[in-house]
C-alpha cells in the first residue's frame, strides 16, 4: 500500500515537472527545443525539417504504417507534437491528425501554426495519460524524439498501454525511444531532458505486457531506438 501511494506521488510530481520544464523550454525558444539542431530557426526551415522526417519516417514506411489502409482514410494519433512542427506534414498523410503535448505553451503555438490545417488537432494532455482523448480512436500512432526525454520507464510504459486503448485492432504504433542503458549515460531521476534508457528486453516486455506484438526494431543501444509495435487483430485468450 505504502509503494503504491509512493509510485502514485512519484507519477503526479513527474507530470508537474514536465509540464514546468516544457512550458519554460517553449517560452525560451521552443523551435530550438523541439530540433536542437539549430538556434533561432526560420519558420520556414523549421516546418521543412519536420517535412523531411516525415518522408524518412512515414512515407518510406507506408506499408507498415497503414496495415493495408489507405492513409487519407486513417486516424492517426502524434504523441509529443510539440508546436507541431511533423503534425503539419502528417496531415499531409492522413485523413485526420491529433496531437498531443504536455506543454500548454507549445499546443498554444502549435494551434497557431496549424491554424490553415483543418484536419490537424492538437491537445495538451496530462504528460503520463491520453485521457484527453475521450474516445476517439487510432488506426496509426507515432512517437519521436519524445520518449527519450521521460526519465521513468513506468511513465513510458503507461503511454504504451494508454496508445493501445485507443489504437484499432490491426494498428501499428510506431516509436522511437533512448535505446542507450550504459549508466554514464542515463537521464538523472529527475531530469526531463535526457530520459532513461530502454534496453532490447524490456522492449519485448513492455510490448506483451501492454498488449502489443513487437514485430520489429531497429537502433536498439543507440539515442533513435526505433520500435513497431502491432495491436493485434484478435486479441490473446489465455488458457
Amino acid at each position: 500500500m505504502i509503494s503504491a501511494i509512493a509510485d502514485r506521488a512519484r507519477v503526479a510530481w513527474l507530470r508537474r515537472k514536465m509540464r514546468s520544464d516544457w512550458d519554460r523550454r517553449g517560452r525560451e525558444d521552443a523551435m530550438y527545443y523541439v530540433n536542437t539542431a539549430r538556434r533561432g530557426w526560420d519558420e520556414h526551415e523549421f516546418f521543412a525539417t519536420g517535412e523531411r522526417n516525415v518522408a524518412e519516417l512515414i512515407s518510406a514506411d507506408l506499408e507498415s504504417v497503414c496495415q493495408g489502409r489507405s492513409p487519407s482514410a486513417m486516424r492517426a494519433l502524434e504523441i509529443g507534437c510539440g508546436v507541431g512542427r511533423m503534425t503539419r506534414a502528417l496531415a499531409g498523410i492522413f485523413g485526420e491528425v491529433h496531437g498531443v503535448d504536455v506543454s500548454g505553451e507549445m499546443v498554444g503555438r502549435a494551434r497557431q501554426f496549424l491554424r490553415d490545417t483543418p484536419n490537424a488537432h492538437v491537445h495538451r494532455n496530462s504528460g503520463t495519460d491520453l485521457a484527453v482523448l475521450g474516445d476517439l480512436s487510432f488506426d496509426f500512432a507515432f512517437s519521436f524524439i519524445v520518449f527519450q526525454h521521460i526519465p521513468s520507464r513506468r511513465v513510458i510504459s503507461r503511454y504504451v498501454r494508454e496508445v493501445h486503448g485507443h489504437l484499432r485492432p490491426g494498428s501499428m504504433f510506431k516509436f522511437q525511444v533512448q535505446g542507450c542503458t550504459a549508466p554514464s549515460l542515463q537521464g538523472l531521476r529527475n531530469d526531463t531532458w535526457l530520459g532513461v534508457g530502454i534496453s532490447e528486453h524490456e522492449a519485448a516486455r513492455m510490448a506483451a505486457e501492454n498488449g502489443f506484438v513487437l514485430v520489429r526494431s531497429s537502433g536498439a543501444g543507440s539515442q533513435y531506438y526505433w520500435l513497431w509495435y502491432l495491436k493485434p487483430r484478435e486479441e490473446p485468450h489465455w488458457s
